[in-house]
Formats: C-alpha cells, structure tokens, sequence
C-alpha cells in the first residue's frame, strides 16, 4: 500500500457560525491542497470533515499519518471513543448523546478502507503544513457561496 501523509484542520468564525475546513495530502512528490466552507456550522464538524475530505480523496486504500491540532479528533479515533459511540447507538454515555454521528460515521468506514493513524501536533505552532491547513480553512470560512451544512443546521437552535 501507498503511504500518504495528510494534514487537516478545521474552524469556524464564531462557533457556530461559517466555518472552513483545510487539508493537505502528500505523496510522494505529488501535493494536493483541499478545502471547502460552510454558512453555519462548528468547529469540530470542520475538524472532522477536514478528515473525512482528505481520506475520501484517496482512490486506493493507503497508509495514511493524519496530522491534526484537533485533541477531539484524535483523541475520538485514537483512544477508541468514536467506535464506542457508535457500539453504543451513538450514545456517549447512558444519558448524553454523542455529537457528529453522521460525521463519525463516514469516518470510521473511511478507516475501515485505509490503515489511517491520527497524529496530533500543536496548532499555532509554526508547522508549515499545519498553517497552510489552517490559511485554507480560514479562507473557505470566508468565502462567498457557502454550502449548507444540512445536518448541523437541521438540529441546531
């Protein structure tokens, strides 16, 4: 298998509010930069869609090493929080709900695909790619034209 490199980040102006989501994919010598933006939605949607976009852009199953500044991603795959969840109905614990299912849905088929590992690194830190991630969801967050996050602005007050 190919071994890709993929950096991502997410983040909304205002939270909720129009939110970017930026990514990054390295192979080889090829480079390939992503991003899209949305009306009204929330950073950990833009976290997890930055993602779900970078994965969904491989046309074979890879390795992949997925840089991430967001704890909540990593932490939701690495530590196994995201397939408790769902094992569970998306339900966090016996009361509270788990936010995103649609989101971790999709990711956690993405990763049944590819043998994916989330790294997580300081964000703001100085990394080239992280920042260039970063810039991109800025300006998609900004852009005219936004898309509708469906699900997000179905549920939300």
């Amino acid at each position: 298998m190919k071994h890709v490199t993929l950096y991502t980040d997410g983040g909304c102006i205002n939270n909720p509010g129009p939110g970017g989501f930026g990514v990054v994919l390295l192979y080889d010598s090829h480079r390939k930069e992503l991003s899209g933006g949305f009306r009204r939605t929330t950073n950990n949607r833009m976290e997890i869609l930055a993602a779900i976009t970078g994965l969904e852009t491989l046309k074979e199953p890879c390795h992949v090493t997925l840089y991430s500044d967001s704890q909540y991603l990593v932490n939701a795959i690495e530590k196994g929080w995201a397939r408790r969840w769902q094992a569970n109905g998306w339900m966090r614990n016996n009361k509270e709900k788990a936010i995103n299912p649609d989101l971790w849905e999709r990711l956690l088929g993405l990763c049944r695909i590819h043998k994916v590992r989330f790294v997580w690194l300081r964000g703001h830190a100085g990394h080239d790619e992280n920042e260039r991630c970063d810039e991109l969801a800025t300006s998609a967050a900004r852009g005219s034209n936004l898309a509708i996050d469906e699900v997000y602005e179905r549920i939300s007050p």
